[in-house]
């Protein structure tokens, strides 16, 4: 009986103390503003995927603040990753949602200059979408396959993260004739010079970004996608037997690079907080964050805007982060320098 009163006793204790936390973090939220900081321009799949997320999760924060989205684009979504790391009151009432690469940049970045934040140290929330990435071309592009590539040259633009690093893989590992303009702010803005034809394609673009963002393509069939920049593909991809850039890598190591870059599909839409937030409420954004996604009405809103949900929590993401940057050095230099290249 001593024993069961002990028991009892304690859990009392300890649900007293979640639900005296739980207050605490509503008292602190109760009435302020979340800012959820993106870091690329309005319309492209980061933005939507964190407006998304903005318009379901203060319902789910204790104290239900109000909800805002800010964009900021720049060198890949790092600047976005360093504001809200670095310079943003790191109370939790900023969370940022930057590129996938921001996360990676640290081990391989090609600029380390703009990398100002550490990504082993921030608080996940969890990531709002894992994806496949890939290359889509014009129409009357002068490739019509990715075995193409190797033989004729193809003028992709790129934004920053993926869209530089995962063609530039391409060009520096496995060979591919590629030239890039550089300097857009987003995948919409690259996507437009896509269809002025002052570039010819992207790549390392995410199928269901381009699948939400521009249906047009398809119905007027003005591109075709020539590769699949992913561990695994996606099923509509395999069975159009679209081919796995991975497949065209002949040495175990330059194998092995690929699958590191690649790894930004698990996570391809990470939300976090900085460091110095206090746990309680890390804990009750990560909460709020797996809710706010399965949320019905935002699964609906998600459908209607062909955005694909699979949500990682932050627990996963934060034991993602750490088993990469576990990786052995002299793979990760190697890849570093691929992608430092022209």
């Amino acid at each position: 009986m001593r024993l069961s009163f002990v028991g009892a006793t304690f859990v009392a204790l300890v649900l007293s103390q979640s639900v005296q936390a739980e207050d605490l973090v509503a008292d602190f939220y109760r009435g302020k503003q979340v800012t959820i900081v993106v870091g690329s321009s309005a319309g492209g799949g980061y933005d939507l995927y964190a407006r998304l997320l903005g318009r379901y999760i203060g319902k789910y924060i204790p104290g239900n603040p109000n909800v805002i989205v800010q964009n900021m684009p720049g060198a890949g979504g790092n600047t976005a990753a360093a504001y809200v790391a670095n310079v943003a009151a790191k109370d939790g009432t900023f969370i940022g949602a930057p590129q996938a690469g921001s996360l990676t940049d640290q081990l391989v970045g090609m600029n380390a200059a703009q990398i100002k934040h550490d990504a082993r140290t921030l608080n996940y929330l969890g990531s709002a979408n894992s994806e496949v990435f890939t290359c889509v071309v014009r129409a009357d592009a002068p490739i019509k396959s990715f075995d193409e590539i190797f033989s004729k040259e193809v003028i992709l633009g790129a934004s920053g993260g993926t869209t530089r690093d995962m063609p530039m893989a391409l060009k520096n590992l496995l060979g591919a004739k590629i030239r890039f303009v550089h300097g857009y702010a987003g995948t919409r803005e690259v996507g437009l010079a896509i269809d002025s034809g002052e570039v010819q394609g992207i790549c390392g673009m995410g199928w269901t970004s381009i699948q939400s963002q521009r249906p047009d393509w398809f119905k007027a069939q003005a591109v075709r996608v020539l590769v699949q920049e992913s561990m695994s593909g996606d099923a509509e991809l395999n069975r159009q037997k679209i081919p796995l850039s991975i497949s065209y890598a002949q040495e175990p190591e330059k194998r092995q690079m690929l699958e590191l870059l690649y790894s930004q599909g698990i996570f391809t839409r990470p939300f976090f907080v900085a460091p110095e937030v206090p746990k309680a409420r890390v804990e009750a954004l990560r909460d709020a964050f797996v809710k706010a996604l399965a949320d019905p009405p935002a699964i609906a809103e998600a459908e209607k805007q062909r955005l694909v949900i699979t949500t990682v929590n932050g627990a996963d993401l934060e034991r993602i982060v750490k088993e990469l940057y576990a990786i052995p050095a002299p793979v990760i230099a190697k890849l570093k320098a691929a992608l430092e290249g022209q």
